[in-house]
C-alpha cells in the first residue's frame, strides 16, 4: 500500500515535478514545454537542466523561467549525455514538495491527459512507477505506436526498461529513494548510459511496483539527432546486433545488476558473470528476460552468439 500522504487530498490537484533534459534543443522546445504546461488537472512544475548547448537553448529557458514561475532552470553545465543529465536533476532538485515526478524529453508532444492518467493509474494501482506506449512520429508525417505493454517477467529489468524514460511518472517515495542513491555513488552511475533502464531495475529490484499502460500518452519524435530511438527498421537492427557483438549490452545489464544490487537476483548475477558457459545458461531463460515474444528471441540467439564469439572476455572482471 502506498503512503497516504502521497496521495493528494480531495479537490487538490497532484503536485507533479516534470525533470527536463535538454542539449540542443531550441527548435523542439516550445511545443514541448508548452504540452506539459497545459497538462490538465494536475499542478506542474518544470525542472530543466541544460546540457552544455550552442543553440541558445539556455538562454531560451532563461526566457521562459522569466516569464512563467512554473519553469525552473537549474545551473549549467557539461554533463555528456542525456543519462548523467538526469542524473543531476535527481540529484538536485528537491521532490518533497511534490506528489509525482516525472521525466520529459526536450523534443516530444504530450497529450493533454498525459499526466493526470498515469497519477490515476498510480493511485488505483497502488504502484510506484508508470510508464505507457507512445507514438512515434517523424518528420514526413508517418505516425506509429511503439508497443512495450507486454507483461513484465521474473527479470525484464535486469535487460530492458519499461518503455521509453520520457513516458515515466514516479511516486515521490520511489523518487527520494532514487535520489538518496545518485547522491550516494554518482561516480557508480555515470557508467549507466541508459537512465530509463536502470530506473526501472532500480524500482523493480528494491520491491516497487510498476506499472506499464498500454494507452499511448504522448507523441514520440524521431529524428537524426535522437540519443535513443525507435527500434525499427534495419539500421535499428543492426545497432542493437553491434551492441550484442562488442559485449556493450551485456556490459551494461553487468553494471545495472550491479548498481541495483547482485544480492537481489542472484541467478542473473551468476549466469552473467559466469563466463561463456553462464551465457548459455542465461539463452534457455530468454522468457523471464524479455517481455515481447520477438525480443525473446532475439535475447536467446544474442546470448548464443556472443558466448560463442571469439571478441572480448565474457568472463568475470569483463565489465570493469
Amino acid at each position: 500500500m502506498p503512503d497516504e500522504r502521497l496521495v493528494p487530498s480531495p479537490g487538490a490537484k497532484p503536485r507533479v515535478a516534470v525533470l527536463l533534459a535538454a542539449y540542443n534543443g531550441v527548435r523542439w522546445l516550445p511545443a514541448q514545454l508548452a504540452s506539459i504546461l497545459n497538462q490538465e488537472g494536475v499542478s506542474v512544475t518544470v525542472f530543466a537542466s541544460v546540457d552544455q548547448s550552442n543553440d541558445g537553448t539556455q538562454q531560451w529557458l532563461e526566457e521562459q523561467m522569466r516569464c512563467d514561475a512554473r519553469v525552473v532552470l537549474l545551473a549549467p553545465g557539461y554533463f555528456g549525455g542525456a543519462a548523467s543529465n538526469f542524473f543531476r536533476l535527481f540529484r538536485d532538485v528537491k521532490f518533497s514538495d511534490f506528489d509525482f515526478i516525472s521525466l520529459a524529453d526536450q523534443d516530444d508532444v504530450w497529450l493533454p491527459d498525459k499526466l493526470s492518467r498515469a497519477v490515476r493509474r498510480l493511485i488505483d494501482t497502488h504502484a510506484a512507477g508508470y510508464s505507457a506506449n507512445v507514438t512515434a512520429f517523424w518528420d514526413d508525417g508517418r505516425k506509429q505506436v511503439i508497443d512495450k505493454a507486454q507483461p513484465q517477467r521474473a527479470f525484464d529489468f535486469a535487460f530492458e526498461a519499461a518503455g521509453p524514460g520520457c513516458t515515466y511518472v514516479m511516486r515521490r517515495d520511489l523518487a527520494i529513494t532514487l535520489q538518496d542513491f545518485a547522491h550516494a555513488r554518482p561516480l557508480e552511475l555515470a557508467q549507466v548510459y541508459l537512465h530509463d533502464w536502470f530506473i526501472y531495475a532500480f524500482a523493480r529490484a528494491r520491491g516497487f511496483c510498476w506499472v506499464i499502460d498500454p494507452s499511448p500518452c504522448m507523441y514520440y519524435r524521431q529524428h537524426a539527432s535522437n540519443q535513443v530511438g525507435v527500434n525499427k527498421g534495419l539500421g535499428a537492427l543492426l545497432r542493437r546486433v553491434r551492441m550484442i557483438i562488442d559485449g556493450r549490452a551485456f556490459t551494461q545489464a553487468k553494471t545495472i545488476v550491479r548498481l541495483v544490487g547482485a544480492d537481489r537476483m542472484p541467478r542473473v548475477a551468476a549466469l552473467l558473470h559466469g563466463g561463456r558457459i553462464g551465457l548459455l545458461r542465461l539463452s534457455l531463460h530468454a522468457r523471464e528476460c524479455r517481455r515481447r515474444p520477438r525480443d525473446q528471441v532475439f535475447f536467446f540467439f544474442a546470448c548464443l552468439a556472443y558466448a560463442l564469439s571469439p571478441g572480448p572476455s565474457v568472463g568475470r572482471g569483463a565489465d570493469k
